[in-house]
């Protein structure tokens, strides 16, 4: 399709489509937007980077009446940062027909009085337990990120939504990557789906059955200029004279094209020989450009802006000496299931300069960083560190979070709430209490919600808490002996995810050995909310 209005969206919605320079239906829109106006249930295994987000926003507009003065549409988002992103997008085109929008987390005004509305899944049950949301006029609930949801330990909210939403509500559940938790979700409450793309017969691999060879990819900034201007310095040379940079809209290239040119590298159109850089945005124009110019080892490819799908992946990189995906870490899991579906062998792109001399075991811990950008799934990670790159570097977090990690004592198994139970390695000698929370997974309480409460309220090191065990209607947390007391005069009383909480020693655990059932009478006024100066107890850091 050559445009958003063969997918049958009104005028007015194309024309705000464009000015934000979407100009042409990626795979993903021109198959799911369709199904999604229709009112269908849609399981996408799509993620950022496949327009996957601007399809949801296309449907919703076109499908939603303007004037409704209730909640109509759900969009769930792994994070707070996530969902006020996403409502600030949908708003700029929703300018052009009137729907109201918010996001629960960040400041938003009427956000009950929403027709469409973002949050995680932990700030969206909260708010409908509260009744500050009615779902009586609910239409639609999207799942935007199912796969890092689960990882942040979002999984119980997410269930209980699924339950107490309208059962004749369209259910649209998107997720790269689709883990077995996923697939179990969707199959167990989104019934009667579309898959885009279509599910494989027999569960086939997806991998493609031809080895195209080696493509990098390098993580930039959100407008990549920085991160651009580097690659094409590095790719010019005397073997390659000319670099063919991929853009998403005209716009986009004409912007980023005057930007090389200011720092000396010229740009124009592909095929011209008197200039180093060639913007393109039509791929299969750009194609047969190369392939009448002749000297395709003399051309290293670009991709500026993320190809929406592995057929786009390969007209841009096909051809040439050699090629780079410029992108931002939401964007990861999107490329590297396009590269894999494609036949590619997705790599890191090195920087480039003598490696520095360091010592063994230093090389340890690196080699051990690399097998995990190598072989992990990090889009939970990313998530949360993602508000760093809006004031630092990406070189400068990483360094801080190498610092912690080799200076101080890893925090208990909370990490990106994988698990509902975990232990720090104890220091010898460690004595611990185990305490009793009134909150459990029925509350949509993770693991992170639990330390972040603990650190913030009590002043208690991320070390000095051990196993958590989660349970349907309270919890148990093992704290250092020390702090237990700190830790109930702290939290007695306080909020978590709406729900004021007891705690006190669990059975057998007080100090002297004689336990007995958690006392009924709290230790500190009722009402208040956790929060102080640590994490929020209500979600996790950076959401």
């Amino acid at each position: 399709m050559e445009s958003f209005e063969e997918l049958g969206l009104d005028a007015a919605l194309v024309e705000a489509l464009a000015a934000e320079g979407l100009e042409r239906p990626t795979a993903f829109q021109q198959a799911a937007v369709p199904v999604m106006r229709r009112g269908n249930n849609l399981i996408g295994r799509a993620g950022p980077g496949s327009g996957c987000g601007v399809a949801v926003a296309a449907a919703l507009l076109a499908r939603l009446d303007p004037e409704a003065d209730a909640t109509r549409a759900l969009i769930l988002a792994p994070s707070r940062d996530a969902a006020h992103r996403g409502a600030e997008a949908l708003a700029r085109l929703a300018l052009s027909t009137g729907h109201r929008l918010a996001a629960l987390g960040s400041p938003w005004a009427l956000p009950e009085r929403a027709a469409i509305l973002f949050g995680t899944p932990g700030d969206l049950l909260s708010a409908v337990r509260a009744s500050r949301i009615k779902l009586d006029e609910l239409a639609t609930l999207v799942v935007d990120g199912a796969a890092t949801m689960v990882e942040l330990g979002e999984l119980p909210a997410l269930e209980a939504l699924f339950e107490i939403v309208p059962a004749e509500a369209q259910r649209i559940l998107l997720s790269l990557p689709f883990t077995a938790e996923v697939e179990d979700l969707a199959e167990r409450h989104v019934r009667k789906a579309v898959h885009v793309p279509p599910r494989s017969v027999g569960g086939a691999d997806q991998r493609a059955s031809v080895d195209r060879g080696g493509l990098g990819y390098r993580v930039a900034g959100d407008d990549r200029s920085a991160t651009l201007l580097d690659t094409v310095a590095s790719a010019l040379g005397d073997d390659v004279p000319h670099v063919l940079v991929f853009f998403s809209s005209e716009d986009r290239a004409a912007d980023l094209g005057d930007f090389l040119t200011l720092h000396g590298f010229t740009a124009g159109a592909p095929g011209d020989t008197a200039v180093p850089v060639w913007l393109a945005v039509e791929e299969l124009e750009a194609r047969q450009i190369l392939k009448d110019f002749g000297g395709l080892e003399e051309v290293a490819t670009v991709s500026c802006d993320v190809p929406g799908d592995p057929d786009a992946l390969d007209r841009r990189h096909g051809i040439g000496s050699g090629g780079t995906v410029l992108l931002v870490p939401a964007e990861l899991p999107h490329v590297r299931d396009c590269a894999t579906r494609a036949g590619y062998r997705l790599t890191p792109q090195p920087e480039g300069g003598p490696p520095p001399r360091i010592t063994s075991r230093l090389q340890q811990l690196r080699d051990r960083v690399t097998r995990a950008l190598q072989e992990s799934d990090l889009s939970g990670e990313f998530l949360i560190l993602e508000p760093l790159f809006e004031t630092h570097s990406p070189a400068e977090v990483a360094a801080a979070v190498l610092s912690l990690a080799r200076d101080t004592a890893p925090p208990a198994d909370v990490t990106a709430g994988r698990a509902s139970e975990g232990r720090i390695t104890p220091r010898p000698g460690t004595a611990w209490s185990r305490l009793f929370i009134s909150v459990g997974s029925r509350d949509g309480i993770g693991p992170g919600d639990l330390v972040g409460a603990i650190s913030g309220e009590a002043g208690v090191k991320g070390s000095q808490v051990g196993k958590i065990e989660i349970r349907d209607t309270f919890s148990l947390v093992e704290v250092e002996q020390g702090v237990a007391e700190r830790v109930i005069q702290a939290l007695n009383g306080t909020t978590l995810r709406g729900r004021s909480t007891r705690v006190d020693y669990d059975r057998g655990s007080r100090p002297g050995g004689r336990g007995g059932p958690p006392r009924g009478k709290a230790r500190a006024p009722r009402g208040r909310s956790s929060g102080g100066g640590g994490p929020r107890a209500g979600g996790r850091p950076g959401g």
